[in-house]
This record gives C-alpha cells, structure tokens and sequence, in this order.
C-alpha cells in the first residue's frame, strides 16, 4: 500500500489538471505561452501518474483494469472479476 500522502498528492494532480483543461488549450492554441507558464506546473498532464485504484501502487499498472498487476493477480483468482480466468494448457 502507497504512503496516504503521495495517494493524496496524485488525486490533487488530477483535480488541478481536470480544473484547468480548458484554459490550457485554449491558451496553447493562441500560442500565449507566458499566460501558460504562469498556470500551476501540477495542472499540466504530463506530470500525471497512473496508479492502482485499490493499493496505490505506481508499477504494474494494468490500464484496462485500473489496477496493478499483484491485486489483479489475487481478484482474478478470487473470482472477483468477470471473464477473466487463469490461463491453463
């Protein structure tokens, strides 16, 4: 499980990223790039980061699921997710 802290701080990313989408590209087609460079660094997307929904866990990031690799590997063999099955031959 990932520090509740750095949970919290990617949360804030996507808040200030959803929060000033609009502006963004609006200023970026106008081409004003110090009106740009005086927005918030976190509102950009690049500095997103995918983690799992569940644990938080930055690698193993599985994004048809939304979750790593380890918790997809326990809810699969649980059953707790539909139509997928341990592959055996």
């Amino acid at each position: 499980m990932a520090k509740k802290s750095i949970i919290a701080r990617e949360r804030k990313r996507e808040r200030l990223v959803a929060k000033y989408a609009d502006l963004r590209k609006k200023l970026k087609e106008e081409g004003d790039y110090e009106a740009l460079d005086k927005l918030p660094k976190n509102s950009s997307k690049v500095r997103l980061h995918n983690r799992c929904k569940l644990t938080g866990r930055p690698k193993g990031y599985m994004r048809r699921f939304g979750i790593n690799r380890v918790t997809f590997r326990q809810m699969a063999l649980d059953g707790k997710l539909p139509g997928v099955t341990k592959a055996s031959w």
